[in-house]
């Protein structure tokens, strides 16, 4: 029904397991990654994140460092990471940890996403997309975090549905 580089739209019909029929509107996404650059350890570690504007919510959002790759191309999921952290932050990392897979709003869209933690990270310059040039990156201590999910101020639902991720893996 609807495409542009980012996206594409479709509407199945498709019977129900009672014997209707019914009708189902998808928005179909490449799969994405995210990634927590984590420096330090305890609640003082410092993580990075990017703040930038999202349109349908008209507002400036802060968030980890994610993304799909350009023209809807699927990538391997560790190689989008290093990828969106190198292109978002500048930062390149030594090392690598997967954390798990989260569904964005799987009543909604197909896509997927995969969360990593980066550590024993390397500064470097970003290397934004066009639609990126409002971005700001800035390091955040854990407990700020999580003082900012508290009261609001962070509401990316990838972002803190990885961090709990890194919580529960012990990290």
């Amino acid at each position: 029904m609807y495409a542009n580089p980012w996206m594409t739209v479709r509407e199945d019909t498709f019977r129900r397991p009672g014997g209707g029929q019914g009708i189902y509107g998808v928005v179909d996404k490449p799969h994405y990654a995210l990634v927590i650059a984590l420096d330090g350890s305890g609640p003082d570690a410092r993580m990075m994140m990017v703040e930038q504007f999202r349109y349908p919510l008209g507002l400036r959002c802060w968030e980890f460092p994610q993304g799909t790759a350009p023209d809807r191309v699927e990538m391997e999921p560790a190689e989008l990471a290093v990828r969106e952290l190198r292109e978002e932050t500048g930062l390149q990392a030594r090392r690598w940890e997967p954390l798990g897979l989260l569904d964005v709003a799987p009543g909604l869209s197909s896509q997927r996403g995969r969360a990593f933690l980066a550590t024993d990270l390397v500064p470097g310059e970003p290397e934004r997309e066009e639609t990126e040039a409002d971005m700001r990156a800035a390091w955040v201590t854990r407990s700020a975090f999580e003082d900012r999910v508290r009261a609001g101020e962070i509401t990316d639902a990838q972002s803190i549905a990885a961090y709990a991720m890194l919580m529960l893996a012990g990290r």
